[in-house]
């Protein structure tokens, strides 16, 4: 079971809220149940991308924000805001393709593909992520990657979790990040230069590639979910939207890892990622930020 602590769904509750005078009931539901469905739209969401990945009929086109979209970013969306519809008609959505709708004190927040432009070329380092925010906190992540034949997940308190599905067994493995603690053994991802350089940031990305042992640009979600593995230590990038970010940031931290903006600043609304070990989330957001007083 992805939530150790519960066996099963438990019962829906009901509380009485206030619309424009009016009073009216909505169904409240537990983590379990709300984790649940986040794994069955990742289900739906992988069967129509993975079909349309490599197809040699995909149609791409650019967005206003001179970014690709696809045809299949535009039709997963479309399957999972349906689903959400028919599932949690109170809840609030985000997402990439078609915006904001209804109410931000339960969002459900989607990317369909995060790493179009690799999948449009062919490159397999792409998934799905949803994620739920209450209150403007993500208190559920799933990152579905067909093409790389893993799926990451987590819910507040209940651990982080992955599956390899081209394996026929289903055992979740727990994630747990790694226990480096100092820069000079750490390894870093750090998105693109190009990205670091519009921010501003390049001569302090370049001082900390200098104090670290290794640097890489793994991409998109990969990266951090690399981290919740443990297989990375450090991980950041910038010009980030919080459908980049609302999936990934709870299943680091419930892999025992830290998430915040490059400036540390918490959740995903401002701009840009830094995920860490947790260890070394103090001095690397030090390096990022000279002379800054950061709290």
């Amino acid at each position: 079971m992805p939530i150790e602590a519960e066996k099963g769904p438990r019962p829906a509750s009901v509380r009485e809220i206030t619309i424009l005078g009016r009073v009216t009931e909505q169904r409240m539901y537990s983590l379990s149940e709300d984790l649940n469905l986040a794994l069955a739209l990742a289900d739906a969401a992988d069967t129509i991308s993975r079909a349309r990945f490599t197809a040699l009929d995909l149609v791409v086109t650019t967005k206003p924000d001179r970014t690709p979209v696809t045809d299949a970013d535009q039709a997963v969306e479309r399957a999972i805001r349906g689903l959400l519809a028919e599932q949690r008609p109170d809840d609030g959505i985000l997402g990439e393709e078609f915006g904001i709708i209804g109410s931000t004190t339960r969002q459900w927040i989607i990317d369909p593909i995060d790493g179009t432009a690799g999948f449009l070329r062919g490159i397999p380092i792409w998934a799905t992520l949803l994620s739920l925010a209450v209150d403007g906190v993500p208190v559920l992540g799933v990152v579905s990657a067909p093409a790389l034949g893993k799926r990451w997940w987590a819910a507040a308190g209940s651990g982080a979790w992955s599956i390899d599905t081209r394996t026929a067994d289903d055992t979740p493995l727990r994630l747990r990040v790694s226990g480096i603690d100092t820069l000079a053994e750490a390894s870093i991802s750090y998105g693109s230069l190009q990205q670091w350089d519009a921010a501003g940031h390049l001569d302090e990305l370049v001082d900390l590639s200098r104090q670290v042992w290794r640097t890489r640009a793994y991409g998109d979600m990969w990266s951090y979910m690399l981290l919740a593995e443990g297989h990375l230590d450090v991980a950041g990038e910038f010009d980030l939207q919080p459908y980049d970010m609302a999936a990934l940031a709870p299943i680091v931290q419930e892999a025992g890892g830290t998430f915040t903006s490059v400036d540390g600043q918490p959740g995903p609304w401002h701009g840009s990622a830094l995920a860490t070990n947790g260890l070394l989330h103090a001095a690397t957001l030090a390096v990022l930020n000279p002379g800054q007083a950061l709290s």
